[in-house]
Order: structure tokens, then sequence, then C-alpha cells
């Protein structure tokens, strides 16, 4: 019956309330009327008939005004407490002034004892509804423990009870002087006793409420925690929550910048501002991970105009939308422009580069996943080196003040396509800088984002809800890891840092082994990783090898020549250059061979080159490969090597 009425609709749910409080403060006088006089012959004195037919549409008309209607029942909170007690306090009042006004010989202390029992009728049915719809719910309920007893934990524990989904079955604090005491309802425990609580109650999932703790702690947290393999989730950061990212409530899975634990570093605002406070400012490749950041980080260093330059139109599509909600939201003077339109096409960007007179241009567009561009060659080295040098070489007609091209680390030393081409860029970068004074151009380098389109987080994540397997292309695979925002500012303030043809070079930390990652992320979601020590596990983990260009461990610089700055992340490189002239003939030929469709001569160029490119496989471009299964594809006879130049010998010049 119980469960009928939670499933009716909202206004049979009135009615019935009402008529159970009529019923209540009628009872309520009567009773009190009784208990004081101790006779029922006060049932047949008309007078008392009117007092009570007076204060029952009144008491009625004051629970609406005060909201005892409005209030839902199951999620009573101590706010609705208070209404009902005031309500039923003026209901009292009424009760004295109907007396009075009928002439009724009321004992003073009839509306004492009134008061009394309406609050025990009229509240204390509400508390026992609460408590049995509680004790229904409960059954469905998920356990939960929450891991930090402060305000956060509180408040959290506060949501949990009014919803229907989990039920907080402890608290975890490392502060001794909380652990023993009991919050909502449930015991504080130290992290030792996690494992008895844990069997002895339906728990699946521990929460974390440690908002205001910096991603070094949460990372200690988070340590402590694997080997429990249960799903640990958290709200907010409390800087997420300020600067209005997420809310104080949500729920959510665990940042993986909590498990690396690298701390954010305060921006110079400075070098921030230099290049764009009240600028016209480009970004190419402003749909794309970076892109995209950049663009919502210039914004609010308010430039006068930002041009957003994508080839992609849904890419475009949906960062421009993103960017004007801000402004409107933020109330910002900034004029977004959003330009459809390819790197590759010179006289599109310079045109662009003139019409808005762009002061300065950060250079996004980029093709940047490694198995892709090795089965891409051609398109690879097009939109990497000559969309690049097309948009630097537009820059210099356009009279744009600064370049800052976002490069990689997998430009040192390459294995790959990708990283040979844009070492090729750094090259054109640096030469062009020292051909020119008019446009300050300059690179910055850095490794894997989180978060990034192709980031093996999200896959991995994926992976693990579907209930695996895992999988990594090598057991001892490393890399460097960023969050995107980071990045992003990064790259803008090392921007503003250069002087011309600098190569700056990113803090990235610490090498993180991608299957520790892996494992922490399947125990974190409450699973155990399946292996031969553990064949009844959950997640597999399973590796597929190397794939075509890729390296085991990345590098950021090529020489040991480093330098610090002013910024304690950011570090600029002393690499070999070359002047245009000797570069311009490794272009020419490299333009040629990608017209052609060379491939073998493509890579002949880039391994002569001085770009340090060795790869370890063979050319895997899906169109050579098809070329060379079926000859009488290659009609045109494309893919023989041809004649390269010699330019060794300016291998290891420096301008």
């Amino acid at each position: 019956m119980l469960k009928t009425l939670l499933n009716s609709n909202r206004m049979t749910k009135r009615l019935i309330t009402i008529s159970i409080d009529s019923c209540f403060v009628v009872l309520a006088f009567w009773s009190a009327m009784f208990l004081r006089l101790e006779t029922l012959d006060v049932l047949f004195e008309p007078v008392y008939w009117l007092v009570a037919l007076s204060i029952l549409p009144a008491s009625l008309l004051i629970f609406v005004k005060f909201g005892l209607y409005r209030a839902v029942l199951r999620y009573l909170s101590s706010k609705a407490t208070w209404s009902i007690i005031a309500a039923v306090a003026v209901s009292t009042s009424f009760l004295v002034i109907a007396g009075f006004f009928y002439s009724a010989a009321l004992p003073k202390s009839v509306p004492i004892i009134y008061f009394t029992l309406s609050l025990m009728f009229i509240g204390g049915s509400r508390v026992l509804f609460r408590s049995m719809v509680s004790i229904i719910t409960r059954e469905v309920k998920q356990g939960v423990v929450i891991y930090g007893a402060g305000s956060a934990g509180r408040q959290l524990a506060i949501g949990l009870a009014s919803g229907a989904e989990y039920e907080t079955v402890a608290f975890i604090d490392d502060d001794n002087a909380k652990q023993g005491s009991v919050i909502q309802g449930s015991q504080v425990i130290a992290l030792s006793q996690l494992d008895d609580v844990l069997k002895n109650n339906n728990v699946k999932k521990i929460l974390l409420a440690l908002p205001s703790a910096s991603r070094s702690e949460r990372k200690q947290v988070l340590t402590k925690l694997e080997r429990f393999s249960i799903e640990v989730q958290t709200i907010p950061g409390i800087m997420d929550v300020i600067e209005g990212r997420a809310s104080s409530d949500e729920i959510l899975d665990v940042d993986i910048d909590d498990l690396l634990g690298r701390e954010p570093v305060s921006p110079h605002s400075d070098l921030l501002q230099s290049n764009i406070y009240n600028k016209v400012v480009m970004v190419t490749g402003a749909g794309g991970s970076i892109g995209s950041e950049l663009c919502r980080q210039i914004i609010r260093l308010q430039p006068t105009k930002l041009v957003l330059f994508e080839l992609s139109e849904f890419g475009l599509y949906q960062i421009d939308r993103e960017l004007n909600e801000l402004v409107q939201q933020k109330q910002l003077n900034v004029e977004i422009v959003p330009i459809i339109g390819s790197v590759q096409r010179i006289n599109r960007v310079e045109n662009v580069l003139k019409a808005f007179s762009v002061e300065t241009v950060y250079h996004a567009a980029a093709y940047k996943h490694v198995p892709l561009v090795e089965n891409n060659i051609v398109e690879g080295v097009r939109n990497n080196v000559f969309g690049t040098m097309y948009a630097a070489q537009a820059a210099v007609k356009a009279g744009v003040d600064t370049f800052v091209l976002v490069s990689t680390d997998k430009a040192v030393r390459p294995t790959n396509v990708m990283g040979a081409t844009k070492r090729m860029a750094e090259l054109v970068l640096q030469a062009l800088a020292n051909q020119q004074s008019s446009t300050r151009f300059c690179m910055v380098r850095f490794g894997n984002v989180l978060g990034s389109s192709g980031s093996v987080v999200p896959l991995f994540r994926k992976q693990i809800k579907d209930g695996g397997p895992v999988t990594l292309t090598h057991n001892d695979i490393t890399r460097y890891f960023m969050t995107i925002p980071e990045a992003a500012q990064l790259v803008i303030q090392a921007g503003a840092m250069g002087k011309g043809g600098d190569v700056f070079v990113l803090d990235m930390g610490e090498p993180v082994r991608i299957r520790d990652l892996a494992v922490k992320l399947i125990r974190l979601s409450g699973l155990d990783v399946k292996d031969e020590l553990n064949p009844h596990g959950d997640i597999e983990i399973q590796c597929t090898g190397l794939r075509p260009g890729e390296k085991l461990y990345e590098e950021l610089l090529i020489g040991d020549n480093v330098e610090t700055t002013d910024h304690e992340r950011i570090m600029t490189a002393s690499e070999v250059m070359l002047p245009w002239e000797k570069l311009e003939v490794i272009i020419n030929e490299l333009d040629d061979a990608s017209h052609h469709f060379q491939h073998q001569k493509i890579r002949d160029l880039l391994m002569h080159a001085p770009l340090a490119y060795k790869p370890n496989d063979p050319i895997a471009d899906m169109l050579f490969l098809a070329k060379k299964a079926d000859p009488k594809l290659d009609y045109n006879n494309t893919d023989k090597g041809g004649k390269i130049v010699s330019f060794e010998q300016g291998k290891n010049l420096k301008a």
C-alpha cells in the first residue's frame, strides 16, 4: 500500500496529506479538552464545536502558507521541521483567538496541550512516514564509504541520504580526533578498519570528499585504496567548484590528475597576457584537443578578437558555440571569428591573417596520431611540414608579431613519421626566424596530454567498462603526461618568452609506466587484474605489440644544451638548425616527392635530413602497401625512389 502511495501523482499525495492533517487538528483539539477537563461532556457544548470548526480551515490555510504541502515527505529536512513547528504555533494562536471570539471557556493549559499534541500528530506522522520509506528503499540502496569526515563529507552524506541510490555506511578519516565519533548516524573509522567494514556491509564504492586536498595528497590516498579493489569516485576539487567547472555535490570518476599527483603551478600573469590582452589572436586547429583548450584560456585573457581557424566543420561548430556561450556568460568583450580552412592553402591563411589584422598565432593544426600518420605518410608530411611552413610564411607576409608552434616530444630522435614531420616543422620555423625579424617564431615541445583525442586513459576507461581486456602495446612502455589545461597555459606563457627561433621544453615531471596506470584504473574501478597470479580476476591486460613507429620511451631533448627560464616548468633548448638556403633544398625535394606519392623517397629524405630520424619498421603507408601488393595500381610508377640531393653537410650546422 505504501509503495502504491509513493508511486501516485503529486496532487493525490497532497489531498491525502491534507485529509490526515484535518483529522489530526480536530483530534488534537478534543484530546486537549478531554485531558484537561477529564470529561466527555465538552462534546455536547456547541461553543466548543464552533471553535473546532473554526480552527480547522484556519489551520489548513496556515499549513499551506508555511509550505507543509510543498515539502516532499521522504526528503524531510531540518528546515521543513522548523516550518512545521512554526505552523503549529500559529495554529495554536488562532485557537486562542477563536476561543476569545466565541467566549468559550478554554482553560489556559488547553492551547499548550493542543500545541504539543498537534506537533506530535502532524510532525510525528511525517517523521514516521519518512522512516517507513527509508526502510522500504534501504534494500535497494548501495552502501558507500565516504573518505573525509570534514564539512564536504558531511554535506555529501546529507545529500546521499536524500537520494534513493546510496547509503553512507561509514566515514574514513586520518584525523585521530575524529575516529570513533558518529556523523549522520555513521561511524568515523581509520583506514585500517576498512577491511572489516567491507566484509560486513554491502559497500559498492568509496567516495572521496577531499575537495581542498592537493593532488599529491589525493594520490597518496588513492595509492592506499588500490589494494581494496573497490570502485573509487570523488567530488570535484575546490578550484573546479570556485571556477564553475563543477558542482560541489557532483560525484565523478577519479581524475587521472590525482593518480599522477602532479601539482599545478600558478601562472605568470604577465606572460599570459603579453601576446593576447587587447590583441587579435588566431588559433589554427581550433577545434582540436589542444587548440580548443588554447581558445578557452585565450578568451579569458580578453583579446579584442579571436579567430578560430579549423578544417573540421563540426569541430569548428562545437568550439564556436562553446566560446560564444562563455562570452555571454562572463560578459566578455571579445569577437569570435569562426573560419573554415586548411593550413595547406597559403593564400587562404594569408588572406585571413590580413583581413582580421592578426597579431598572434598559435599553430596547433597537425596530424598527431602516430599509427595513423604512419598509415598516411603523404598527408602527414603535407599537413605537419608544409601546413606549418605555409602558415608561417603567411604570417610573415601578413605582418604577424608572434607565431607559436605547438610541438611534441616525439620530435626528439623520432622513430615515426609524425615525430619526424614535427621536427622538420621546427627546423622550418628556426630557419624563417633567422631569415627575417618582423615575425617572432618559437616552438613549445611537450609530451602526452591527458584526455586528448587518441589518449590512452579514455580508451582504458571504456575497455574496463566493457569488461576488458585492457590493451597495451608493451609491458614496459612509458610516457610523460600533462593535463590539457596545464599544457595550453604553459604554451601561452612560453610563447611570450620567445626571442626568435626558440625551442621551449615543458617540465613533464616523471615518466609514467602505462601498465601501472592501467592497473590503478582497474583496481579503482572496483575490479581485480586477471593474470597468472590471479586467474579469477575481472580484467585482463593484454600486450598487442608496439605499433608502427612507436617508441618504448619518449625524450624531450635532443642534446644536453638546456637552460632554465623565469618559469619553473619551462626550459629552453639549443637544437641543431639549418639556414633557409640549405633547408629549402630539402623542402623542395620533399614537396616533389609528396606530390608524386613517392613514399620511399619521402622516407629517405627524412632520414637524410638533420632530424635524427631512425625508423624501426618498414613503410606502413596504406597506399604504398596497396600498390606494392598490386603493381597495376601504380599507373604512374610513382613509388620508385628518386635521386636525393646531398645536403648531409648541413646536418650539424648552427645558425
